[in-house]
């Protein structure tokens, strides 16, 4: 079941385009990886998807229904959640208040519970500032307010970016279990070749367009992708 379609998808700052006709199409419990070289437009196309992108135009289709005209906020009341890379939750509260600030969430106190449930470092610390916490045990409160109201669609827009190299692989492994309920997951990530080993598919950005796409395993033996985007090494 396709969840979210994009096509020709256009748009940038001011009169400049950086996405230059994007068509992507995510499945149901599907993990899509966008990767590409810095400056491709990858994050320009998460903030197309979520609303945040001043100049747009194209299709943003989510269970067949058209929101490139929405508002963020209201693209997040119709299932779509976003963790951008940075200012992804409130410092100044606690773990709790960053959840219980989030708008749109039906039975509040069974989906905090649920999200102590999945996160539970967040558990333990549950009263303590947000901007105390590890970089680990950040993005995991970042996750938490994604989920809470129980989107169709969450955008990740390079999660793995301030972490140390050691939580990277615990990062993308939490990834891996966020779609094990249904939940599809577009990731935006500069570490292509561990980003595409946790992902279904994926598709590779270079100056506003796809240039390649498939399945997660076919970019991963690709030489040509390998030389050009994802490089040999782990990262």
């Amino acid at each position: 079941m396709t969840v979210l379609s994009i096509q020709g998808l256009r748009g940038g700052y001011s009169d400049v385009d950086i996405l230059n006709g994007i068509d992507l199409v995510l499945k149901k419990g599907e993990i899509l990886t966008v990767a590409g070289t810095n400056g491709a437009g990858k994050s320009t196309l998460a903030k197309a998807v979520v609303g945040l992108l001043p100049r747009v135009s194209g299709y943003v289709l989510l269970e067949g229904r058209n929101i490139a005209s929405l508002t963020p906020e209201k693209r997040v009341q119709n299932g779509i959640g976003y963790v951008p890379q940075v200012a992804n939750v409130f410092p100044s509260l606690t773990i709790a208040e960053n959840l219980e600030v989030i708008e749109g969430v039906k039975d509040r106190k069974a989906r905090m519970a649920e999200m102590f449930r999945l996160f539970p470092a967040l558990a333990e610390h549950k009263r303590a500032r947000a901007g105390r916490l590890s970089g680990g045990e950040r993005q995991q409160l970042a996750y938490a307010r994604a989920l809470m109201t129980r989107p169709r669609v969450v955008v990740l827009d390079e999660p793995t970016a301030a972490l140390s190299p050691a939580l990277v692989a615990e990062s993308l492994g939490r990834i891996a279990s966020l779609a094990s309920d249904g939940t599809c997951i577009l990731l935006i990530e500069q570490r292509a070749r561990q980003a595409l080993a946790i992902s279904n598919r994926g598709a590779i950005m270079d100056s506003g367009r796809i240039a390649m796409e498939g399945t997660a395993i076919e970019l991963l033996s690709n030489e040509k992708a390998a030389d050009l985007y994802l490089g040999y090494n782990s990262s």
